[in-house]
């Protein structure tokens, strides 16, 4: 007998309604899955930037043992020698030069590279230079530099990692007012570690820098009079003077009593939907320029989380208004002259 190969009489394929169910729960798993396959990628980019963050203080310790004292957040470099500075060129604003900033103490001291200072949360890793240079790929549309010079025209370049999605504590690294106009008022001074060490809290409980807000673009950390300028260079200085202002260097030097404090975070903390351009010259307090990019413990009001490097090197991820409740910004303006206590019992509104 012939062997028969006729397909038996059970056989089908899919129906049109079976193939759409099947295609429903596929896109419904899709659904499901991508949450959280986008959280887990958010998660690692924080754990990324807190590596780089431990990296950079890791530098700041080396470099702390070679000098005996923080780098400056900036300084205005010498006329004709982009990498000196004079104490007599620290006063007035700007400098033709360009700044040198703390990152760039780091390369050559602290051995860190200038990838160390980048995020992968954040637009294009950080915030541009104030000065970028020469290198079209260093700016941002429409910004312009300290000589109020556009991308292509002719420029300084700052001694500065070429993205900062960093800064630093005030209270740490100074910014360059060493000099004053008058021996009774204040001005910078570099920050030696004991000093730190000294105090209560000591270097575990003091935070040494943070990452930079956010908002899509840069102008969060632009100036707030011009919307083209990049801060980069700048600290974010996380105290009050007790005249109720952010110019600390006006409070009088002298007495026993607190002359600094830590904002309140109700009245001077911005909410997360009232957060803009200018953010690292608010009014209120500059802390407003402090990251909240990152998964992690979010408040409702002041949205998510950054990561805090501590002078010992540890580093935690935290929300602004967190860190300012629990004072972790430190007990003094180290970097400030004169009476540089900060009042730990009250914030001020």
């Amino acid at each position: 007998m012939d062997a028969c190969f006729c397909r038996g009489r059970g056989y089908r394929g899919f129906t049109l309604i079976e193939v759409l169910v099947v295609i429903a729960v596929i896109a419904l798993l899709i659904g499901i899955l991508l949450p959280s396959l986008g959280a887990a990628r958010a998660e690692g980019r924080a754990i990324k930037c807190a590596a780089q963050l431990r990296s950079v203080a890791i530098a700041v310790t080396q470099y702390t043992i070679n000098e005996d004292y923080f780098p400056p957040s900036y300084v205005y470099s010498a006329d004709g020698e982009p990498d000196e500075w004079r104490v007599e060129d620290q006063f007035g604003s700007g400098s033709r030069s360009g700044y040198i900033h703390w990152s760039n103490a780091l390369f050559s001291s602290g051995g860190v590279q200038d990838e160390a200072f980048r995020c992968p949360a954040v637009l294009n890793g950080g915030a541009p230079r104030s000065n970028p240079g020469a290198n079209l790929d260093d700016w941002e549309t429409g910004q312009e530099n300290d000589l109020g010079n556009t991308a292509g025209a002719a420029t300084p370049e700052d001694r500065q990692a070429r993205r900062m999605a960093f800064t630093g504590n005030d209270a740490i690294f100074p910014r360059n007012k060493f000099r004053s106009s008058g021996p009774l008022e204040r001005k910078n001074q570099l920050v030696r570690p004991v000093w730190i060490e000294a105090t209560g809290r000591g270097g575990a409980n003091t935070i040494l820098a943070t990452e930079f807000l956010e908002r899509n673009e840069w102008r969060s950390v632009f100036a707030a009079g011009n919307p083209g300028l990049s801060k980069s260079h700048r600290p974010v200085t996380p105290f009050i003077g007790g005249g109720g202002g952010v110019d600390v260097y006006s409070e009088p030097p002298y007495g026993s009593m607190p002359r600094f404090f830590y904002p309140s975070v109700q009245t001077r903390l911005k909410t997360n939907s009232a957060l803009g351009p200018g953010m690292i010259e608010d009014a209120g307090t500059t802390l407003n320029a402090v990251g909240r990019h990152h998964p992690g413990a979010k408040s409702e009001k002041f949205g998510g989380t950054a990561n805090f490097v501590f002078v010992d090197g540890h580093v935690e991820r935290s929300n602004i208004a967190k860190t300012i409740e629990e004072r972790r910004w430190g007990e003094r303006f180290f970097s400030i002259t004169g009476n540089n206590k900060v009042d730990l019992k009250r914030f001020l509104d």
